[in-house]
């Protein structure tokens, strides 16, 4: 299905009159979810998805309480509509001379078209004397990841940096991966890796925000990076991130105003940024994640992003060349939303996020639930959804990532929704802190999968 790329009713009238944001026409939607907690004694959270050409579901949760016997990305595989199987832990046993490793520190999961299963994780290369640890950035490709007879020990585990490094992504394009992911060390520059054998070996590839002139180049020391996404209609890859006010805030503060999304049609090679979206400056668009997603139909792209009370919207039906007039998606009783990812798939894209009634993200007494807003008129409306049952945390959430005290950040950073091709319903894995505790009676996050019905 086509999704038209005109532009109407609130965000037609923005645009002529010059406007950055328009309010979309949110209204309640009627879809219900199935919800199944993947309980663990060790707890989860920061939850991935992805749903492969079959039906065949992905998910990892990150590790909770360390334990230093077994400490790493939890893996779970089975069809759409099922309460899928623990596999096991993607990152467990890895081996460098002179250095103990564990996982766990980021994850992403991606089923390709062929049927490959690949992963990325945020690895801690520690010393022996456990004084000094660096953090590198795993890749794993296991065949046959949507069969029946789905087996860790057939992975191939690579790393393919231990140069101190951040947050990696993981996307595919038939038997071509890419990995992106932060040098957080010396530059904070995203930098890409790329596989042509279906993960079997890496090599670098360029860097999306490096030689983008004015507009982006002070965005190194200055950006959040959201996913890297490779379209298999276009074959294009993208990258999104969120970037400061060149010259201004480049190492000076993390609230920044512009998403930009990054395209290479040359496997990773060069990279064109675009400025999808502009903010006065220092408000802070990075809550936590910018997210991308592309209509594997068309070629269609989708970005979402909050600015810590309400999540925008744009497409791009031209490869990112231009994008739409930003709309606002949220609407009560979603008043302040965070976290927002996307997912589109046959001209429908479902954005989802964390909400509350309340007015602000420090508030000690929201009740935060899950949200799934889904347009098919390319962000002119949208139906929203409550997705999880129960409120999944109540409280302050903070946005700020590693600088947030533990009480505030047991939901982490992000959660995904993912839609099953064959017949287009979503799925949706996310945090609930609500469900147990620790044995000292501190919250204990478990990651839930909820299912379209």
């Amino acid at each position: 299905m086509k999704v038209s790329t005109k532009i109407h009713g609130s965000v037609a009238l923005a645009a002529a009159l010059g406007l950055s944001t328009a309010i979309a026409g949110t209204a309640p939607g009627s879809l219900t979810f199935s919800s199944s907690p993947l309980l663990r004694s060790e707890g989860r959270s920061e939850p991935a998805i992805s749903i492969g050409a079959d039906g065949t579901m992905a998910v990892t949760g990150l590790q909770w309480l360390f334990d230093p016997a077994a400490f790493g990305t939890l893996l779970w595989t089975g069809p759409f509509g099922s309460v899928p199987t623990i596999q096991g832990l993607l990152d467990a046993n890895l081996q460098k001379a002179g250095k103990t490793i564990f996982g766990s520190g980021d994850a992403d999961v991606d089923l390709g078209a062929n049927g490959t299963l690949h992963a990325t994780s945020l690895i801690f290369l520690i010393q022996p004397s456990f004084k000094n640890a660096q953090l590198g950035v795993l890749a794993v490709s296991c065949p046959k990841g949507t069969s029946g007879n789905f087996d860790l020990n057939r992975c191939t585990r690579t790393i393919i940096d231990t140069a101190d490094t951040d947050r990696p992504w993981i996307t595919s394009d038939g038997s071509r991966a890419y990995i992106s992911y932060h040098d957080s060390k010396n530059s904070s520059l995203i930098h890409v890796q790329r596989s042509d054998d279906d993960g079997q070996s890496w090599q670098r590839a360029g860097d999306p925000i490096t030689g983008q002139g004015v507009a982006t180049g002070d965005a190194t020391f200055n950006n959040d990076q959201g996913p890297i996404v490779a379209d298999p209609f276009t074959h294009n890859v993208y990258a999104i991130y969120a970037a400061g006010e060149a010259g201004i805030q480049k190492a000076t503060s993390a609230t920044f105003n512009n998403i930009y999304v990054a395209r290479s049609s040359d496997q990773g090679k060069h990279w064109q940024s675009q400025l999808v979206y502009h903010a006065p400056l220092f408000t802070a668009l990075n809550n936590i994640f910018p997210a991308l997603a592309a209509d594997p139909a068309n070629g269609q792209l989708f970005a979402a992003w909050s600015d810590g009370r309400t999540v925008f919207f744009s497409t791009s039906g031209d490869q990112g060349a231009h994008w739409s007039v930003a709309v606002a998606v949220n609407a009560a009783p979603a008043s302040t939303a965070i976290f927002p990812w996307v997912a589109a798939y046959g001209g429908t894209a479902d954005v989802v996020y964390y909400a509350t009634t309340g007015a602000s993200t420090d508030d000690p007494s929201a009740v935060w639930n899950v949200y799934l807003a889904q347009t098919s008129d390319g962000g002119a409306s949208f139906a929203q959804s409550r997705v999880s049952s129960t409120p999944n945390h109540v409280g302050v959430v903070c946005t700020e990532g590693a600088a947030c005290i533990s009480a505030e950040r047991t939901l982490l950073d992000l959660f995904e929704v993912s839609i099953n091709p064959r017949d287009g319903r979503a799925a949706i894995i996310y945090t609930d802190d609500t469900l147990t505790t620790t044995s000292s009676g501190d919250r204990l996050p478990q990651i839930v999968l909820s299912q379209q019905n």
